[in-house]
């Protein structure tokens, strides 16, 4: 009686999703591993660093695709290894673990990487980063200083709509969309 209850309550409950597959929560066929930045992030990261150097800055791209390990140990840093915390998402939780994220950081003259928001390498009057920001939304990627919560500065994404439990599900953009 105790275990038809119980069973019962899990039936009606509005967490039963979590406690075991629902129909289209497991891909009908294995889906490939990423292990690259999506076609169409990629295309855009060489474009946004060939705009930004017609605007006199320098870009370094510090990170794109990341394994899920990768993304384990960046998101031990500032937790229970040395560093600032950096991110909030575990292996699997990041856009960088399906090939639509990238990093970013400013170069220098000097060849320095820096990630001042306020510098203004190319003396226009303009922060660097902001004309970064704004150059890169005008591609199509989302910028993490827009987050409310944990902004990630560097951080520029194209998510084509995906949620990260799509992604986990198996579902990917196709290599040809639209951002």
């Amino acid at each position: 009686m105790l275990l038809s209850l119980a069973g019962l309550i899990v039936l009606n409950s509005p967490f039963k999703e979590r406690l075991w597959p629902q129909p289209g929560d497991v891909p009908v066929e294995p889906v490939p591993p990423v292990e690259a930045l999506h076609p169409v992030v990629a295309a855009k990261m060489t474009e946004l660093i060939k705009l930004t150097s017609k605007a006199g800055i320098t870009i370094l791209i510090t990170d794109g695709f990341r394994s899920s390990l990768e993304q384990d140990v960046l998101y031990e840093q500032g937790r229970t290894a040395k560093g600032q915390v950096v991110t909030n998402a575990k292996g699997g939780a990041s856009y960088h673990n399906y090939g639509l994220a990238i990093d970013f950081a400013l170069r220098t003259s000097e060849g320095d990487a820096i990630w001042d928001l306020t510098y203004d390498g190319n003396h226009n009057g303009k922060a660097d980063w902001s004309e970064v920001v704004a150059i890169a939304k005008s591609l199509g990627f989302a910028w993490g200083g827009d987050w409310k919560s944990f902004k990630d500065y560097p951080h520029l994404q194209m998510d084509f709509g995906y949620s990260i439990d799509e992604l986990k599900r198996g579902k990917r953009p196709p290599d040809d969309v639209k951002p």
